[in-house]
């Protein structure tokens, strides 16, 4: 938790989750103090995308900005910096980046994702929205503004240009002109290998071009014959929780994760690839597993990520295996595919007091932990 002072006003921002400490994680950024200097007299709706920690939503809560995130660790990080400033969280709108953005905003201020599928996503939906007269101004480190950024702000907005670095970070700005733009699914689909089920894909979905190596690893070594409640924790497009139905037959599968283009994603996959398993399914927007309750579940599956935003972290891959042993039932099993070189297999020693090695190749290993009670 520190204090810095953004838009003339002095904050104390702090890292979501509560007590993380890790300085990557830090609450604001360059970007975020540049768009800031830019923000002067406004008449009219605010729109913010991606702040991932709530700095612009406290900056600018006097305009009761609508924040757009798919993220909801970022919904819950901006909460909880509104309350710590003493300033009413109901000043700020957050919503998923799929739900209908407000009309005519005066101003937009862009955190450039990391994901430009995302970006694409997010100016497609502006163009619906924004008139020439709206104040379109991105930031980003400035690393990681590509021409291919410039040309997506260009291409389906209108005219374009960039700034000088500062504090290396740099803004875009824009300018809306409705320039001729053909129409694009805001899906990316593709075949999974030894099935007949297509994958769907919504614009922020971790592997959302294909399926990624650790996935394809993990698909061979999922529990089978499971009668009971089982978690696709994390779940991304959903593909594991899919494997999951089709081999536990008598068995509920709950998908979760953070982002909401996610779960709405695996939902589109069971509804789509295995539309007679509909009501074996729950979808759940969380963060892991808070707020669920305890000794509910018979399996939980999981790839953990390693990176929160741009951040390399383990604290999410930590609250995944402690909130996994919180609500499984005993003799439980939580099951991960991980990178080698993460020692997941030391974490889960610690935390579920056992843990068993599956599977291995040259690049990752598939463990398995059982929730027993603990020796005094």
């Amino acid at each position: 938790m520190s204090q810095v002072e953004l838009n003339g006003q002095l904050f104390t921002l702090d890292r979501f989750p509560v007590g993380v400490e890790d300085a990557s994680l830090q609450a604001w950024d360059a970007a975020d103090e540049y768009l800031l200097q830019q923000v002067n007299e406004v008449t009219g709706p605010v729109l913010i995308f991606n702040d991932n920690f709530g700095a612009l939503a406290c900056a600018l809560s006097q305009h009761h900005p609508v924040s757009v995130n798919d993220s909801y660790i970022a919904e819950l990080a901006t909460q909880h910096n509104l309350r710590i400033n003493a300033l009413d969280e109901h000043t700020v709108t957050q919503q998923d980046s799929l739900s209908p953005l407000p009309a005519n905003p005066a101003l937009v201020l862009i955190k450039v994702p990391k994901h430009l599928a995302l970006l694409e996503q997010q100016l497609r939906a502006l163009r619906q929205v924004v008139t020439p007269q709206t104040r379109i101004i991105a930031g980003a480190k400035s690393r990681d503004v590509h021409n291919s950024t410039l040309a997506l702000f260009e291409t389906i907005l209108g005219p374009t240009s960039t700034t000088l670095a500062w504090k290396k970070a740099r803004l875009i700005n824009c300018t809306f002109t409705a320039p001729e733009l053909a129409d694009a699914s805001p899906l990316a689909s593709w075949k999974l290998d030894g099935t007949d089920w297509t994958i769907h894909n919504h614009a922020n979905v971790f592997s959302r071009s294909g399926l990624d190596i650790g996935a394809r690893f993990f698909l061979q070594h999922l529990p089978e014959g499971v009668e009971g409640e089982m978690v696709d924790l994390g779940c991304g497009n959903g593909v594991i929780g899919l494997q999951l139905l089709a081999q536990n037959p008598d068995s509920r599968v709950l998908f979760v994760d953070e982002s909401a283009m996610a779960v709405a994603s695996s939902r589109l996959n069971v509804e789509s690839n295995l539309p007679a398993d509909i009501s074996r399914c729950d979808y759940m927007i969380n963060n892991a597993l808070s707020g669920v309750e305890p000794d509910r579940f018979d399996a939980v599956l999981c790839n953990p990520p390693f990176h929160q935003q741009s951040a390399i972290t383990d604290h999410i891959a930590w609250q995944m295996f402690n909130d996994a042993r919180r609500c499984l039932k005993y003799g439980g099993e939580l099951r991960i595919v991980g990178n080698r070189h993460l020692d997941y297999f030391r974490k889960l020693k610690k935390v579920f007091g056992n843990c068993e090695t599956l599977a291995t190749n040259n690049k990752f290993v598939i463990l398995k932990a059982v929730k027993v009670r603990k020796k005094r």
